[in-house]
């Protein structure tokens, strides 16, 4: 049969079998259904003509090299180059999303700028697809690009990606630059590139900051209209921001909302705290760590969930009623532990406990001097739970909490350790009313990472490597029932 013939009857069949998609050399031929196709010329090296309102593809078949039910793979001749091309038709067995695609053409894209941007690079490996067992998810693309016997390794997040998917780049991005060291035997391995969107790199400043300078890393932001990466320096120009809140405005609202609380804090006056917030002028109470009631402008609503009631005279049973299922459901000694209000929010009961007397977690700490998440925006741009306090020798230390396995802790401490070091050489804790009558230490801050035994994530120790040699980490691991009682059975 003559390779024409061959490859019209391989499309036939691939075509009836519903959609298809088209990849060239590992890229995919942006299409839309639905997509012709047509067979002409010499038998033995016919054109293969393919084309939709979006795609026109003409090419010169030399073989087929590999063929499968619902897949041809050909050697084709495109012109201008001298070797043979890789030409891959596929019979798709679903309806991709619109993410998913979005993601495909977003490498296809990012092939593209990088062929642009390092035209002497060949880029060797491009994926988003998941790879659980590296902790790589499909949010990233990851991969790795030549030149000669230097290899850069690459991670790009797109546009669409929330905020705490930037905020966890770097964190995957040096996962990814170490999974590659480790498996990459074909060169020298130069570095990371991280590719951001354009005009987020300022978010990383402080991450970025905390990182081992010999770490060969490079910030590139990508344009996505002009199809463009410029190389940006994050940390210029001071962009590391941090806010304090002031203490004085922290405690002039507690003594404003002080009346009205009283009454809802004598409900259960172990359990139950208030917590002032400057910038939404607002005073949360919480049981155990987790938000129940606000005080606003003379105004207390309380609920859960989204489901919040204005406290009046007609509903202050049903507040006491909530009260109580919290008291019975959100106990040390519940015996439901599947139940929600039992398992919301841990961090924050976590915190709640570590606040009580941080000393359990190290007797070095001073229990007299414990602050919570001082920073004004920290909190609402990567909901870590920070706690700063000293030691007894009067050296700052910073308490990061998980609950549950997070890759992302040791950078988050990281991000939290070059703000405090730069409000602590600007002298602003002391003049923002942190740590009255202390003198303090001018090492950077201590940092203890908490979090229970077993609920470290396999990756801390890599990423740990890659922190400033200067910064002193220690990892302190509680019994998995820390609820009933914190216990530290790790410290290192």
């Amino acid at each position: 049969m003559e390779l024409a013939e061959e490859l019209r009857a391989c499309l036939k069949d691939l075509s009836a079998g519903g959609s298809i998609e088209i990849r060239e050399n590992g890229g995919r031929v942006p299409s839309a259904k639905p997509l012709s196709w047509e067979v002409r010329g010499a038998p033995a090296k016919p054109l293969l003509h393919l084309w939709s309102e979006t795609c026109n593809v003409t090419r010169r078949v030399l073989a087929i090299t590999d063929q499968s039910d619902g897949r041809v793979l050909l050697a084709v001749e495109c012109f201008g180059r001298t070797k043979p091309q890789r030409l891959e038709i596929i019979r798709l067995g679903y309806e991709r999303d619109a993410k998913g695609l979005s993601r495909e053409e977003f490498c296809e894209q990012l092939r593209r700028i990088l062929a642009e941007r390092f035209p002497d690079e060949t880029v060797e490996k491009l994926s988003i697809a998941a790879d659980l067992e590296h902790s790589f998810s499909r949010v990233y693309a990851r991969g790795i690009s030549r030149k000669g016997m230097a290899h850069y390794a690459f991670l790009a997040v797109p546009d669409e990606e929330t905020p705490e998917a930037l905020e966890s780049s770097l964190t995957y991005g040096l996962l990814w630059l170490d999974h590659t060291r480790q498996n990459d035997r074909r060169g020298k391995l130069s570095g990371l590139r991280l590719i951001l969107p354009k005009g987020k790199a300022a978010a990383l400043a402080a991450r970025i900051q905390a990182i081992d300078p010999r770490v060969a890393l490079q910030i590139y932001e990508r344009d996505a209209q002009r199809e463009t990466l410029e190389r940006v320096d994050p940390c210029a120009n001071g962009n590391i921001s941090a806010w304090l809140v002031p203490r004085r405005e922290s405690q002039l609202l507690l003594d404003r909302a002080a009346a009205a609380l009283a009454p809802l804090l004598a409900l259960e006056p172990e359990a139950i705290r208030a917590h002032a917030s400057p910038q939404t002028q607002e005073v949360v109470l919480r049981f155990r760590g987790l938000p129940f009631a606000r005080w606003s402008e003379g105004c207390i609503t309380f609920g859960m969930d989204g489901h919040w009631h204005e406290l009046n005279a007609h509903n202050e049973v049903a507040l006491k009623q909530f009260v109580l299922n919290l008291q019975n459901f959100r106990h040390p000694l519940a015996s439901d532990t599947r139940h929600p209000l039992y398992r919301a929010q841990a961090e924050r009961w976590m915190q709640t406990m570590v606040m009580s007397d941080v000393s359990q977690i190290d007797l070095a700490l001073d229990p007299a001097q414990v602050y919570e998440q001082v920073l004004a925006q920290t909190a609402g741009q990567h909901g870590i739970l920070d706690l700063l306090c000293v030691t007894r020798a009067h050296r700052l230390a910073i308490l990061e909490l998980k609950a549950v396995e997070n890759p992302d802790l040791p950078l988050q401490a990281g991000d939290y350790w070059s703000r405090i070091c730069r409000l602590q050489a600007q002298g602003d804790l002391a003049r923002y009313g942190y740590f009255p009558g202390v003198e303090l230490h001018p090492d950077p801050p201590v940092i203890y990472l908490v979090a229970p035994a077993l609920r470290f994530h396999p990756s801390t120790d890599v990423l740990l490597r890659y922190l400033k040699p200067e910064m002193e980490i220690i990892r302190v691991g509680l019994v998995e029932s820390w609820r009933r009682g914190l216990r530290v059975v790790m410290r290192q």
